[in-house]
């Protein structure tokens, strides 16, 4: 999948549902941290939040208290709109969404105390430019591997064949030479199990995991061996990949 591909693609998920997966079925074991705990524990009730790719917002949303103002961007005026939509339902005046792509942050330099980025791209220049002295900055990304039996048994994938802690690496160097001297990078590789048959049809649909899903009919014969061979009690395993990175100004 290409980034114009990936650029509709996310645009569409953004206009039915956000990012939103609340409803799926699904139970993990040996994941190492929540990320938006780990971003509410860095921030002072007197910080000002930017996340950067926000989606649908539920996130940011659920750690309203944690600062006096969080901001959420997203590049998808689809996602913005759903983003909108569920601040209008939630009880926090804090929070506020705005179209904005990540490459170039119209804010005053320097203003956030603490940016955060889950699972979206980042510019390491742009998010020192905008964080303020001693500033934190949180990312948790997808590695590599993640979804590792699924992408071998469609024998392709996002990422697929792709080495291994590249894109780690990547940000890593994008940081440093940033200006950033204090980071931290942390990953864990968890057990990741879908509860039915369905569940796993509407990740698969909703997120660019398996490019093109459902479009070709074998598809879904592939997709039936899979759960075959991956089903056990505790639902239809595969595994969910992450690594964090944590870097102060």
């Amino acid at each position: 999948m290409n980034s114009t591909d990936y650029k509709n693609f996310y645009n569409k998920v953004g206009k039915i549902n956000g990012w939103d997966f609340s409803k799926l079925k699904t139970t993990s074991e040996g994941e190492r941290w929540n990320f938006f705990q780990e971003v509410a524990k860095r921030c002072r009730k007197s910080d000002l939040l930017l996340d950067i790719g926000t989606g649908g917002g539920e996130a940011l949303l659920s750690i309203a208290d944690a600062a006096l103002l969080l901001v959420g961007i997203d590049r998808s005026e689809g996602m913005i709109q759903t983003a909108l939509e569920n601040l209008k339902k939630s009880s926090a005046s804090n929070v506020r969404f705005v179209q904005m792509d990540a490459g170039r942050l119209h804010f005053p330099q320097p203003f956030f105390q603490v940016v955060s980025c889950r699972h979206s791209e980042f510019y390491g220049d742009e998010v020192w430019n905008i964080l303020a002295p001693d500033g934190v900055f949180l990312t948790q990304q997808v590695g590599e591997h993640d979804k590792a039996n699924l992408k071998e048994a469609f024998g392709r994938g996002q990422e697929y064949g792709t080495e291994k802690g590249a894109l780690k690496k990547k940000y890593l160097s994008e940081l440093a030479e940033a200006g950033f001297t204090e980071i931290q990078s942390f990953e864990y590789d968890a057990a990741h199990y879908f509860e039915t048959y369905e569940d796993l049809v509407f990740f698969l649909k909703y997120t660019p995991v398996i490019p093109d899903f459902g479009r070709m009919e074998s598809d879904f014969d592939i997709l039936q061996k899979f759960v075959e061979t991956n089903l056990s009690e505790k639902g239809i395993r595969t595994n969910m990949e992450r690594f964090m990175i944590i870097a102060r100004k």
